[in-house]
Parts: C-alpha cells; structure tokens; sequence
C-alpha cells in the first residue's frame, strides 16, 4: 500500500524534533455544490528542526514514532532557500522602504477628509433641531 503524501504549513516549531504541520483541503459539498475548506493538524518528524513556522513542507506516512506522530518531513521550501534569503531579504525592504512613505502620504491626506466629512454632519444637525422647533411652534399656533 502506497504511503499518502500531504502539503501543509508548519504552525508550530515549539517542540524538539517536531512540527505542527496545517493541511487545508478544498472539496465540493454534496448538497449545495459549495467549495469548502477543511483543515487538520498533524504532527510530523523533523530529526533536524531545520524547519520554522510558516514553511510549505511535505510529509509522508511513516511507522508510528510516538502517540501522536507517524509522519515525516520529506521536503520544504525554506531549507533549501536558507542561504539565499538574508540577500533576497534585505533588496526587497529596501524598496519596501521607499514606497512605505509614499503609500503613508494619502493615507494621512485621507484622515483630514474623513475628520472633515465627521464635523459637517455635526453641524447639520443642530439646523434639524431648529427645523423641528419652528414645526412644533406653528402647530402650537394652529
């Protein structure tokens, strides 16, 4: 019998030689014809706690090593990128960088507005107060 192989998330890396890995599932309810997500956590093998949190790994079905673990990392994405990220890292906050104060300039232009368009309806309503006296005092007229 073939050995199942799962993609997930590494959601935790607290444990010795042990990783918490999130796998999501789509499918289709049988009823509504709606696309679902369900997920499940399982606990894999990392003999050299190469992998963090957040990580794409793969894990394969493996004899079972404690109660809850019977699976095995096969695979991931950040070992094998490890000596190319502080590089690759570094570039992209710079620019990062650069366009923050770019994107934080409307953003405050845009609170101005906003506490702009909060005092006008404060004023308005003050007028309807009148309005409504004016109302009730011709009627008291009548």
């Amino acid at each position: 019998m073939p050995r199942r192989v799962l993609e997930g998330t590494v959601v935790s890396d607290k444990m010795d030689k042990t990783i918490t890995v999130l796998v999501e599932r789509r499918f289709m309810h049988p009823k509504y014809k709606k696309y679902l997500k369900r997920s499940t956590k399982y606990a894999a093998h990392d003999e050299n706690n190469n992998f963090k949190e957040g990580d794409n790994v793969q894990i394969i079905e493996c004899a079972p090593i404690s109660k809850r673990k019977s699976w095995t990392v096969i695979e991931g994405d950040a070992p094998a990128k490890g000596a190319q990220e502080p590089a690759a890292k570094a570039a992209p906050k710079k620019e990062e960088a650069e366009k923050a104060p770019a994107k934080k300039a409307p953003a405050k232009k845009a609170a101005t507005k906003k506490t702009a368009a909060k005092k006008a309806p404060a004023k308005k309503a003050p007028a309807k107060k009148a309005a409504a006296k004016k109302t009730t005092a011709k009627k008291e007229d009548k």
